[in-house]
């Protein structure tokens, strides 16, 4: 049973599996419910993603374009200087963000690589903004250097479920993301990981995909749901293209988010990747099931995103408001077993 301050972990695939088996607006009473019990109920935290390093990264993953494998025109670049990510946070201030996220198309990054980012870590916090950065794998000494520069989130996605997962992913396994998802919490940063539906995968893999992050040690205080981009050159976007009726329908995208709302109450449920092909409607759902944080901007990483104006319009017709910030809370060092 989830009390406030102890959330249960140990969901079954059989009881997530109920719960996205229930008549539709059951279960988006249900969630909203658990929602307002843990969050306010009409705040949601604005974002904002930057690509930091752009392609060639060596990895595989099949819905990227930035991977070194897929034919879709982007770029590689270098690690951009770090003025100019700090001036990009300034804008995103600005802007109304609350959380700036940066990401860096890398399989892990080099240690020689470490003292720029953590240089843009403490320059991005120091403007009171909430820090998240998604670097690829993480070696635990590498960990210790961003929790020791203040970064408040670390970005590791599983991407879905560990048997649908190798069918998306050659070059790194399922319990690669885990290791690192383990090196982020010990070293005493949040950890934010979600994943990416509507690649294929069957209910059953989305069940498997949140029993997986519901049943880790501690929940991710950040579970990003994105909807699958499918972008031309890459392998997925390929894919879909020639078979439309994979793709996840509206109704199923929310039931999923709902899930991970009830399974992870204390979690920052993220409304992710995706938006930008989604109704007003479906994303009001998805606010009731109990997202509470988008990315603005028109651009996620090289996908496109809904906007600025378009979430100012959207948000003005529902009611909603911008998070009120607080401190970034600092997550609770697991203390090393002893030898």
């Amino acid at each position: 049973m989830t009390t406030a301050t102890h959330p249960r972990t140990d969901w079954t695939r059989a009881e997530i599996a109920a719960l996205f088996d229930l008549p539709f607006t059951e279960l988006l009473f249900q969630a909203a419910s658990v929602h307002r019990a843990y969050h306010p109920a009409t705040e949601v935290q604005l974002c904002t993603l930057l690509s930091i390093k752009t392609g060639g990264c060596p990895e595989d993953c099949g819905y990227c374009s930035q991977s070194v494998k897929a034919d879709s025109g982007v770029e590689a670049t270098k690690l951009m200087d770090v003025q100019a990510v700090l001036q990009r946070a300034a804008q995103a201030k600005d802007a109304g963000s609350q959380r700036f996220c940066m990401g860096a198309a890398w399989r892990n990054p080099k240690d020689r690589d470490m003292p720029a980012i953590v240089e843009i870590v403490k320059g991005v916090r120091d403007m009171g903004l909430e820090t998240c950065m998604t670097l690829g794998m993480l070696e635990p000494h590498q960990a210790a250097q961003l929790a020791e520069a203040g970064l408040d989130y670390y970005n590791h996605n599983i991407d879905s479920s560990p048997e649908y997962y190798e069918r998306v992913i050659s070059t790194r396994d399922f319990q690669c993301r885990l290791d690192t998802l383990d090196h982020v919490r010990k070293a005493g940063i949040n950890v934010c990981s979600g994943g990416i539906v509507g690649m294929g995968e069957t209910r059953e893999d989305r069940v498997g995909f949140v029993h997986t992050l519901a049943t880790l040690p501690q929940h991710p205080e950040s579970v990003p749901v994105n909807a699958l981009v499918p972008v031309k050159g890459t392998v997925l976007g390929n894919m879909l293209a020639d078979t439309p009726l994979a793709k996840i329908d509206d109704i199923e995208f929310v039931r999923t988010v709902a899930v991970a709302r009830i399974t992870m109450p204390r979690s920052m449920v993220r409304l992710s990747a995706g938006r930008e092909s989604m109704s007003e409607a479906t994303q009001a759902l998805c606010f009731l099931a109990g997202a509470n944080s988008i990315f603005t901007g028109d651009k996620l990483l090289t996908a496109p995103n809904a906007g600025d104006d378009s979430d100012g319009a959207l948000f003005a017709k529902l009611g909603l408001t911008a998070l009120k910030g607080e401190e970034p809370a600092r997550a609770c060092k697991v203390a090393e077993p002893a030898e």
